[in-house]
């Protein structure tokens, strides 16, 4: 039986591999250990409570597939949560996947908490927590370079020194893929290194929101605020996903306040500076000022190449130089882009039976990343729509509604957005003179038309196909 049921998680796996990123499959799905297969229940084991509700919060959609795929339509899911070398049942422990709601089992209360669920005050100091911090995420392989310098020699003070320093908040913002993730779990291992008995704790903004709306609806909104007032290093990820969230905004408005005056450590990060935070309280703006506010640059070419370098020594693999060169000078957004080329180059290489040579290797990053995204600005993007729509740019400027001038405005924020760094504001004194509210409004308008109308989809492919010649 036990065979059987490895065999079909197995299955399972092989689903969802080809689904989530490599990292992402690796840090949440490797881990998990299928334990039985029984009356269409399939029972499997996760390290901890944080494990299964991150599962259910990001995952949820993808597992409920692969079940329905390759299990049946008519399976439950089981988790039981590993504390201390103990199998112990979650909350939401039996999930069945077939449209109905999530079933849930009693359970007994693992030993590390779980924030939307922690006991009182005083139990709470006596206690420790999961920090969630990943362990591959150091200051050792933190590349250092001209686009990350500060951040690096601010981070490493203030692990030294968390709560003590003029970095407190530390305010780290920039692009996606730049490594912000990566220095938040550096500063907290380091810390954890340094002084095993501070409470450090690493979370996204996206899942403090549903462990606030689960201690709401539990009437545990006070065992919740004592949880994060008992911290000593908070990071919260993603600052941004926080935004029209105004209870939440509230709740870690005093979090916030709690922490700092009593000198802990806070650390946040962010897709944009605090100016252009436009949706968040601004009191709570006001307050991600007050310590040290630093960006993450998309990497320069020497650091990409450091990181390349490194990367491929680890993977064991051999690039020849023409194609290391290329490989550096093409991803121009993010480290990611370096990781997505160099697993795609491997992958046919192994398929093909090939050498990596440089045919190989354009082929793949011609498939792999936008090339020309660097060269686009808002001014030619605005000439493309126009081009397309057959409209005189300089309607986009008046402050006509009618329908096929607004359909251009929408669409050359949309472009904008999407292949430049400027940001909403900017693009909106840029397109008609514009606020934020209009330009971001635009951008989610877009993104939704595409899902749902084939029409809009097809002109948005159009449009990106002339921006790509």
């Amino acid at each position: 039986m036990q065979t059987d049921t490895k065999k079909m998680w197995d299955d399972c796996l092989s689903v969802i591999r080809d689904i989530v990123p490599k990292a992402a499959f690796e840090q949440w799905f490797e881990p998990i250990i299928p334990l039985s297969y029984e009356d269409h229940r399939l029972t499997i084991q996760v390290p901890s409570q944080f494990f299964y509700e991150y599962l259910e919060g990001k995952y949820v959609n993808v597992i409920k597939m692969t079940l329905n795929r390759v299990v049946g339509e008519n399976t439950i899911l089981k988790y039981r949560v590993m504390m201390n070398g103990q199998n112990r049942k979650s909350n939401g422990s039996a999930v069945t996947y077939k449209g109905e709601e999530p079933k849930t089992e009693p359970n007994h209360t693992p030993n590390k908490i779980d924030p939307s669920k922690a006991p009182g005050p005083f139990a709470v100091a006596a206690q420790d927590i999961d920090s969630q911090l990943n362990p591959r995420y150091n200051f050792s392989n933190f590349y250092e370079g001209e686009s990350n310098k500060l951040v690096r020699a601010v981070s490493e003070k203030i692990a030294i020194e968390p709560g003590k320093t003029a970095f407190n908040p530390l305010f780290i913002y920039g692009p996606s893929g730049v490594g912000k993730t990566h220095i938040c779990h550096a500063i907290g291992l380091k810390v954890k290194e340094l002084y095993p008995n501070k409470r450090v704790l690493y979370i996204s903004s996206n899942l403090f929101r549903l462990q606030y709306t689960n201690a709401v609806l539990k009437n545990m909104q006070n065992e919740f605020l004592s949880f994060y007032q008992s911290l000593d290093v908070l990071i919260v990820d993603d600052i941004h996903e926080l935004i029209g969230m105004n209870k939440t905004q509230e709740i870690f408005f005093h979090i916030f306040n709690n922490l700092h005056q009593l000198g802990k450590q806070l650390i946040l990060t962010c897709d944009r500076a605090p100016v252009d935070l436009q949706g968040l309280e601004e009191r709570l703006i006001s307050r991600l000022k007050w310590g040290m506010t630093a960006c993450i640059d998309r990497p320069e070419l020497e650091l990409k190449k450091i990181i390349l370098r490194n990367k491929i020594e680890i993977e064991g693999v051999e690039l020849p130089d023409d194609v290391f060169d290329l490989v550096a000078e093409s991803a121009t957004d993010n480290v990611r882009d370096l990781e997505g080329i160099l697993v795609s180059l491997m992958a046919h290489s192994v398929i093909s039976n090939k050498e990596i040579d440089l045919d190989l290797a354009k082929h793949v990053i011609s498939q792999s990343i936008r090339l020309e995204r660097k060269q686009l600005t808002i001014k030619h993007i605005q000439e493309t729509v126009c081009s397309y729509l057959h409209i005189d740019e300089a309607l986009l400027q008046t402050l006509s509604r009618k329908r096929e001038i607004v359909l251009a405005r929408q669409l050359t924020m949309y472009f904008a957005k999407r292949y430049t760094d400027a940001s909403f504001s900017h693009i909106g004194k840029v397109v008609g003179n514009k606020d934020h509210a209009t330009v971001h409004y635009s951008w989610n308008l877009v993104k939704q038309q595409i899902e749902i109308d084939k029409k809009c989809r097809a002109m948005v492919s159009a449009i990106d196909a002339c921006l790509k010649k």
